[in-house]
């Protein structure tokens, strides 16, 4: 069974960026994704961004400013978050999907000044 360590959240101020990553024991055969989930809410079915073999999809909130990446040899995916906004204050959940589904265990980000 693949397991997801996430790490990288924390406090930053609007404008800034932060760098999520996810260590798998691997990420073959597996789309990636990210998703959130607002305080007070359930985690949302649609994800922030992913990444497959045939497609790459942002949600409009995060065009231009989050960027999703692999790194195969590591087993690693990335979030890269650029100029953050205090609507981006979530808990961020790293997943892979495939044959099963599977998910990182939540990692804080908190954008205020």
């Amino acid at each position: 069974q693949v397991q997801l360590v996430e790490s990288g959240g924390g406090l930053v101020q609007p404008g800034g960026s932060l760098r999520l990553s996810c260590a798998a024991s691997s990420l073959d055969d597996y789309a990636i994704g990210w998703f959130r989930q607002a305080p007070g809410k359930e985690r949302g079915g649609v994800p922030c961004i992913s990444s497959s073999d045939v497609s790459l999809y942002y949600a409009d909130s995060v065009k231009g400013r989050f960027t999703i990446s692999r790194d195969n040899a590591k087993n690693t995916l990335h979030l890269q978050m650029n100029d953050l906004k205090a609507e981006d204050t979530d808990v961020y959940y790293c997943n892979l999907a495939g044959s099963t589904i599977i998910w990182g265990q939540g990692t804080q980000v908190t954008v205020s000044s």
